[in-house]
């Protein structure tokens, strides 16, 4: 299937534009499915049976792991329309799934108030804003590759990369600002609940910005001269060569990606709350400085890979994952001022800086797998199931094999009582996607969509590859 080419490409000022767009609708999706995260310890609490707290946290992250779960039955369904219907149109109606799911996530009654309903309707929620996350990536995504220059797709298309981390890094900034003005009781009762309902403010600038954007160029002219595929998803995996392309872009890229992503942003933030028992406060800030130091690394390594290729990048995070992860848990734990004789109690004395100095380590490993990998994904695929078959591989690699880190971390922590036996996963996961990735995984930044001056003659592209029609691996 080829890739439609068209003649123009987006202004300057156009695609910056573009991406303040499509940015602020992702960044805020993304806020409103991590503050679930980043307070799961005190909802916990609220939505659970009290008298047994590892199985309340537990409870609390399996419901969690199931937003990440149900993320690639979204990506199906609005993957789909995407393709079908439009880029854009996808995007607006999960943006507003999120923010009502979000919105009534803080407002619904706990456990003491109507029992069992309560971690019911909570999950119903999950599933909500993980089923309209599962659209929200692949679109936005899209849209911008779509929008940017042959050439420098790894550029622009990082700034949507760095949405991820940012939407992280606001709803922890949320967290901390409430939790700051009100006492812990009062948070604990009720102030965790405003996080949740400022979504629907933030939902509603974005959407009006968001009603103003036009729909993708290459979608645009695919559907005038009638190339759309009827079915997507038939074609996206019964068809031999692109369902090959999918298990390829999953166990060669977005797994490891995945469980590298989730184990510096998330894994470390439990790691440091559940386990060396820094104060809830401290460990909130390490990981915000950390996130904030670490953001502008996407779209460096996006950048780069420009020149010297995604997959180098990505490849290069995943190994540097798989080596460090033990050394960096075990100088977090000697520089936490946790107590092994009193393993209960909270930690005296965190070395602050050092704790930063590792969680941004980690972090740098997630720029480089998640930097790159958006413009790889749409490289990878032709405009016809663009959006469809990216989203498929991207949102169980990161739903299934990177949303189950703290789970599944937490738990083996749990059951062996060996510290860093959590490490366990994301570590060997990271390295069969280097294998994977090394082995089998072609290089995409050589694709060529648009047809310009520049670009009419042959030669190479920028940072000097040979071009290449999309579609073709």
């Amino acid at each position: 299937m080829a890739t439609t080419a068209i003649s123009t490409t987006e202004k300057p000022s156009n695609i910056w534009k573009i991406i303040a767009a499509s940015s602020a609708g992702t960044l805020i999706e993304w806020y409103d499915f991590y503050i679930f995260g980043s307070l799961a310890t005190i909802i916990s609490a609220q939505f659970f049976p009290k008298g047994h707290e590892t199985a309340a946290l537990l409870s609390t992250l399996a419901t969690f792991a199931t937003g990440f779960i149900v993320r690639p039955f979204g990506a199906l369904v609005f993957g789909r329309v995407g393709d079908v219907v439009g880029r854009k149109y996808a995007f607006m109606v999960t943006l507003l799934i999120m923010g009502l799911a979000t919105t009534a996530i803080g407002l619904l009654p706990n456990y003491e108030k109507i029992g069992i309903v309560a971690p019911l309707a909570l999950l119903v929620l999950r599933l909500l804003q993980g089923l309209a996350l599962g659209g929200e990536y692949g679109g936005a995504a899209t849209y911008v590759a779509e929008h940017s220059p042959d050439g420098r797709r790894g550029y622009y298309t990082s700034f949507i990369q760095t949405t991820a981390t940012l939407g992280l890094f606001v709803s922890l900034g949320v967290i901390l600002a409430t939790r700051l003005s009100l006492s812990e009781a009062d948070f604990k009762d009720w102030g965790w609940r405003i996080p949740f309902l400022l979504s629907v403010v933030l939902v509603v600038a974005s959407y009006l910005i968001r009603r103003k954007m036009a729909e993708s160029p290459l979608f645009i002219k695919m559907k005038e001269e009638g190339k759309a595929s009827p079915s997507p998803l038939r074609d996206s995996f019964m068809q031999p060569q692109n369902r090959r392309l999918v298990l390829l872009a999953l166990f060669g890229a977005t797994a490891g990606q995945g469980v590298v992503w989730y184990t510096g942003q998330f894994y470390s933030l439990y790691y440091l709350q559940t386990v060396l028992k820094v104060d809830f406060v401290v460990a909130n800030k390490i990981i915000a400085i950390a996130l904030l130091c670490g953001t502008p690394f996407f779209v460096v390594f996006g950048s780069l890979s420009d020149k010297i290729g995604r997959k180098k990048i990505m490849m290069a995070g995943c190994l540097l994952a798989t080596i460090a992860y033990y050394p960096i848990y075990r100088a977090m734990t000697a520089y936490s001022g946790w107590d092994p004789a009193n393993p209960m109690a909270t930690a005296v004395n965190p070395n602050v800086g050092m704790l930063t100095l590792f969680v941004w380590l980690q972090v740098m490993f997630v720029t480089m797998v998640y930097g790159p990998i958006a413009a790889f994904l749409v490289e990878l695929f032709p405009t016809q199931i663009r959006y469809t078959s990216m989203s498929l591989p991207y949102h169980i690699g990161n739903g299934v094999f990177g949303g189950l880190v703290p789970f599944i971390g937490t738990a083996l922590v749990a059951s062996t009582g060996n510290l860093y036996a959590g490490l366990a996963y994301p570590v060997i996961v990271a390295l069969m996607t280097f294998v994977v990735g090394s082995l089998l995984i072609k290089e995409s930044r050589d694709v060529r969509w648009h047809e310009t001056p520049s670009t009419k003659a042959k030669g190479p592209l920028p940072g000097g590859a040979a071009s290449r029609p999309a579609g073709k691996i």
